[in-house]
């Protein structure tokens, strides 16, 4: 006669919806959220909510533009490029032909 073993625990290949998913991924990495806390709770490792929270992250891509408080008159640029105009009046003009790097450091230093 064969030998059989009979394993009990915790089962390792567990299923969960993409909504439980996201709500653990919400309440680790929420304002004063700690994730060791969560994973304990929800019986499931650390890493697995970092990887989640890669799989909800949006893809990057253009975002829509929000425009808040009055707006301002359009203006032209010639050959296209961004214009921002605050409210106090001041205006920053970004050139179509600016460089990556000269427009991240215009847009980090407007913070």
């Amino acid at each position: 006669m064969g030998q059989m073993s009979v394993i009990t625990g915790v089962v390792r290949r567990r299923n969960w919806s993409d909504e439980q998913k996201l709500e653990w991924v919400t309440e680790a990495f929420a304002p004063g959220g700690v994730v060791a806390d969560v994973a304990r709770r929800a019986d499931i490792g650390t890493g697995l909510l970092y990887r989640w929270r890669r799989k909800f992250q949006p893809k990057p891509g253009f975002v829509p533009a929000v425009i808040r408080g009055e707006a301002a008159a359009p203006m032209s640029v010639s050959g296209g490029g961004i214009v921002v105009v605050f409210s106090g009046g001041a205006t920053v003009t970004i050139g179509h032909d600016a460089s990556p790097a000269l427009v991240s450091a215009a847009l980090g230093a407007l913070r």
